[in-house]
Formats: C-alpha cells, structure tokens, sequence
C-alpha cells in the first residue's frame, strides 16, 4: 500500500524545482496524489475501510491547503501543476 522507495525517487525528480529539492510543495502535491490514487483503488474494492476513507479525506485536506497556497503564490504554476497531475482544480 505505501509508496516505494523508487517510486518515490521518480516522483522527486520529476516535480523537484532544482536538484536538491526533496520538500516543495510541488513535490509535497505529487506525492499526495499518488497516496491518494493508490487509496482510492483500494477503496473501491474494500468499501466498508472506514478508516482508510478517513486517512484519503486527511490527505485530500492536506494536498487542498498546498494547492491553495501555489495558487497564492502562481496562478500560472498552479494551473500547470494541476493539469500535469490530471486533477481538478
């Protein structure tokens, strides 16, 4: 269920803003929206995982606020942002 390792090394260094870059918002965002896909599929197929539902909406929440904040900070960012994640913003 969690990410590996590599996968989480792809994401890095395609949403890092230079090299040593582990913690942006970007990065932060990309790495949200594959917890939540990857909870989502599992939700689908276990409906009654309560607590999971729970854990998708706190990371929903969460990646909200980020999204909120480039949007402050670019509008031009954010929208390039949210159509390379393939999410409504």
């Amino acid at each position: 269920m969690a990410l590996t390792q590599q996968r989480k090394q792809e994401i890095i260094s395609s949403y890092q803003v230079h090299e040593t870059d582990t913690g942006s918002a970007d990065v932060q965002i990309a790495m949200l929206t594959e917890r939540i896909n990857r909870l989502s599929l599992h939700l689908q197929a276990n409906k009654k995982d309560h607590s999971s539902r729970r854990g998708l909406l706190k990371l929903i929440g969460q990646r909200k606020r980020l999204l909120a904040y480039i949007q402050n900070d670019s509008r031009e960012k954010y929208q390039a942002l949210i159509a390379r994640l393939g999410i409504r913003g």
